[in-house]
């Protein structure tokens, strides 16, 4: 199941769960689309791979299945 990180590892904007900009790659690093298209240009900067939109988890499963509220962001910023 996917962790939903709550915010862009890059400038820590927060990305709720139904955000629509949300990218994330295939070890769920997760990055608004912003920073995608215009500091990292479509590569992850932690495993080089690409990046698609994040699913929405629909509301009522968030009950169950909550989203993660781990931050994660890169102490230098992405480069």
């Amino acid at each position: 199941m996917l962790e939903l990180r709550p915010s862009c590892e890059c400038c820590d904007r927060d990305l709720p769960p139904d955000a629509e900009d949300a990218m994330i790659c295939t070890f769920e690093c997760t990055f608004c689309r912003d920073c995608v298209e215009g500091v990292l240009k479509g590569r992850c900067p932690n495993c080089g791979g690409n990046f698609t939109t994040r699913p929405v988890r629909p509301a009522e499963k968030l009950l169950k299945y909550p989203a993660s509220t781990r931050r994660v962001v890169k102490e230098a910023g992405c480069v």
